[in-house]
């Protein structure tokens, strides 16, 4: 029998059960996303709880929101590469941890409940690592240089042995490849054009763990067609759910679906993305 294999797809997207809060967990994702752990590579999903050691990436035109276990939310730009490091057992208490963005844009915002909580927290872009004592920091590592936007608090960048203390809010640090770092003013503009590289709008097309609509995928009567529409969509950064379902007379039928979406509209605009990526794939909106 195959059930054992199909029950793995099933449950492999469920939060592990574990003693202690995990450090982070995923809130959103636009696909295409994965997680790489411990040697191998899984399709990211809303409700995910993220080890130290993960290490999250995003395709082409996705984003991905996650939240860590001491109230901060980090979001997530395309061709993003995020690596998660934390120390001790409590994370939602006292979090005490590295953030590593390796390639890609990200934004860091502690909620303002949250502001006392305790943290150690320090965040590597490229060549730089940013000592955050800011409750909102947006920053990007590519070919061209490093950047670390203050929105609000402050942070201590240290880059090529100099440290550099931001303390004025809505200013930025510049750092191009192979020239000299500049802290710059940050105007309303500017700051909305980075912010848009991060953010999740209405009609992206994410799915979160609250959504009722969902794209079915395909439904077979064998569990090895219903595992190659999964693999499919899972291996093009898509997180599909295997569901038997008992058949009048005998016998089980595979549904295999993305869920999550909060309207046909977000849906839909999963739907196109995932068609250019595994063309073989025919999803539909359906609650």
């Amino acid at each position: 029998m195959r059930l054992p294999n199909v029950m793995f797809a099933l449950l492999a997207l469920l939060p592990a059960i574990a003693g202690a809060a995990a450090p982070g967990t995923v809130e959103l994702v636009q696909a295409p996303a994965w997680v790489e752990r411990d040697g191998r590579s899984l399709a990211l999903a809303p409700g995910m709880e993220l080890k130290s050691g993960d290490v999250v990436r995003t395709g082409e035109g996705a984003r991905a929101y996650l939240l860590l276990a001491e109230g901060s939310r980090v979001k997530l730009g395309e061709g993003a590469r995020f690596g998660l490091q934390t120390q001790g057992m409590n994370p939602e208490k006292t979090f005490r941890g590295a953030l590593d963005v390796l390639a890609g844009a990200f934004r860091f915002t502690t909620a303002k409940l949250k502001k006392a909580v305790p943290r150690d927290v320090a965040i590597r872009v490229g060549t730089a690592t940013v000592g955050i004592r800011g409750t909102d920091v947006w920053g990007k590592t590519d070919k061209d240089g490093d950047l670390v936007a203050l929105i609000e608090g402050r942070i201590e960048i240290i880059r090529a042995g100099a440290t550099t203390a931001m303390t004025q809010a809505m200013s930025y640090y510049d750092a191009p490849r192979g020239k000299e770092a500049e802290v710059k003013p940050l105007d309303a503009a500017f700051l909305a054009k980075l912010a848009r590289q991060t953010d999740i709008l209405p009609g992206d097309g994410a799915a979160g763990t609250r959504g009722k609509w969902r794209l079915l995928l395909g439904s077979a009567t064998s569990q090895d067609a219903a595992l190659e529409i999964h693999d499919q969509a899972r291996d093009a950064g898509f997180a599909p759910r295997i569901r038997p379902q008992a058949v009048e007379g005998g016998g089980w039928r595979y549904e295999v679906a993305i869920a999550g979406f909060a309207s046909a509209t977000e849906a839909e605009a999963a739907a196109a993305r995932l068609k250019r990526t595994a063309p073989g794939l025919k999803p539909v909106a359906t609650r």
